[in-house]
């Protein structure tokens, strides 16, 4: 609809109550703003229009966010644009109505109407309460007189609607942004709640999961037993899009290498004693889905070339086959070796090695994560109470502190077995230091054997780790400078 000197017949008052029911309609901003634009346009029959917006609350900065028949060029340089109507306006917050801009005093000797013939011209701020928010330019440069009063009084009521709108949209836009932003940080903690921990070096672990679970990309997992890496590869595959696929999972070390390789790929009848029928190897198995290969720096040399062509083709034979089977399942592998250590040595293949270290995910030992000790002790207190049909409300003070004192050279795996001991033996509801049954770690930096550069290595591991990595605190309590420590890290 048009508003012109002829539009008497129509109600403009209806039509800006049903103006404002569409755009208040409008959740969105880019689609909002456009719709604005475009009623803007439409009902001054201008030729073009822009809208420019405060770029933020605490700046005095205003840009171009919509524009109608004007180039991205000129837009982004408001002085091409009739800026002296722009910048009266957004100075004083009123409108501006001209019938002809090329005769109105109020613009004389302005370069930008003169250069581009502007005739009718119209701005309007954008306004919530006293407060500016933007402005609403149209301008037409084949008619004198395009905008009357009547118009304008129509477009200023409208901007005003379409300013709260404008709000509104915004408010729920950050509204939105935020929630991302905190569906991310809970799909962070809660996604995978197999993984307890909240400790700055687990987040960095969901974080990385969180990250490989659309993809298929391959995964290595490395860090000491205990520590829970069969945990994030079957996090990593219940919440990606294999989820619905199989997951296998297999543990490489301590199997001959023939018997690692007819379970890997499978055999055929008769091609070696006691092959009494073909076999599906775990790699036909886990087809579709993930085969989690647990230890992956056990296997042998010969093996290692085998996986190495499942990794580049996705081919496979079973053992006493030469027929070719082609299989589609994501690796995940896991070592508590130093994996590059074993490339040097010649243990391992380099090529195998870079194919599998495509993302690597390092487990913290327990001991880097003593803020997580309290949450897995009480996981695995619910978990294994449910088990006995015991009630337990908690631990007592002095059964944390030594939970939180001890060393866990087990990791996770040693503390889920303390408590589920613990849960069979306490007599109370709650867990006491004598139920825990735990051997005394005040000598574990004086057993015999240790070397001065072994002590002196675990002296400094532990204190930093007791401290949270606070390199200036652990440096304090050795009595060191922060250099010397940064040195011995080095070392």
């Amino acid at each position: 609809m048009s508003i012109t000197n002829s539009d008497s017949e129509k109600n403009p008052f209806k039509a800006l109550y049903e103006i404002s029911q569409l755009i208040n309609s409008i959740q969105e901003l880019d689609p909002l703003l456009n719709k604005v634009m475009d009623i803007a346009i439409e009902t001054l029959t201008a030729e073009r229009g822009f809208m420019l917006l405060k770029s933020s609350e605490s700046s005095g900065e205003f840009s171009a966010s919509v524009a109608r028949n004007i180039s991205e060029k000129k837009i982004a340089d408001i002085t091409e644009i009739s800026s002296s109507v722009v910048k009266q306006v957004l100075a004083k917050g009123e409108t501006i109505l001209s019938y002809d801009a090329l005769q109105d005093e109020l613009f004389a000797g302005s370069e930008s109407i003169a250069i581009q013939q502007i005739r009718s011209v119209a701005c309007v701020p954008l306004r919530i309460k006293k407060r500016l928010i933007g402005a609403i330019y149209v301008d037409n440069s084949k008619k004198v007189g395009r905008f009357t009063q009547e118009s304008v009084d129509f477009l200023s009521a409208f901007a005003n609607h379409a300013a709260i709108a404008i709000e509104n949209a915004r408010f729920c836009q950050a509204l939105k942004e935020e929630n991302v932003l905190l569906k991310k940080e809970m799909q962070r903690v809660s996604q995978f709640p197999e993984i307890i921990g909240n400790s700055k070096k687990i987040r960095e672990v969901f974080d990385i999961i969180s990250s490989v679970l659309d993809s298929e990309i391959t995964v290595l997992i490395e860090g000491e037993s205990g520590t829970g890496k069969e945990v994030v590869a079957r996090a990593i595959h219940y919440n990606g899009m294999r989820k619905d696929k199989p997951f296998v999972a297999f543990f490489c070390g301590a199997l001959s290498e023939n018997l690692l390789e007819s379970e890997l790929f499978g055999h055929k009848k008769g091609s070696f004693t006691g092959a009494v029928q073909d076999k599906k190897g775990l790699f036909e198995i886990a087809d579709g889905g993930t085969l989690f290969l647990d230890e992956i720096g056990d296997v042998s040399p010969q093996m290692q070339t085998k996986l190495l062509r499942v990794l580049q083709e996705g081919e496979i034979k079973r053992v006493g086959e030469t027929q070719i089977r082609k299989v589609n399942v994501r690796i995940i592998a896991a070592t508590n070796k130093v994996l590059i250590d074993e490339v040097k040595s010649g243990n391992l293949r380099e090529d195998l090695y870079y194919r599998l270290n495509v993302i690597s995910i390092m487990m913290p030992p327990l001991r880097e994560r003593k803020g997580d000790v309290p949450l897995l002790a009480h996981h695995f207190l619910e978990k294994y109470s449910k088990k006995s049909n015991k009630e337990f409300k908690g631990f007592t003070p002095d059964a944390l502190n030594s939970l939180n004192k001890y060393h866990w050279h087990g990791n996770v795996r040693e503390l889920e077995n303390t408590i589920e001991r613990a849960v069979v033996l306490a007599k109370a509801n709650l867990i006491d230091t004598k139920d825990l049954k735990m051997p005394s770690s005040s000598d574990e930096l004086f057993e015999s054997g240790v070397t001065l550069k072994d002590f002196n290595k675990r002296l400094v591991l532990k204190t930093l780790s007791e401290n949270d990595n606070n390199k200036t605190k652990a440096a304090e309590i050795l009595g060191v400078s922060r250099r010397w420590l940064q040195y011995q890290l080095k070392k």
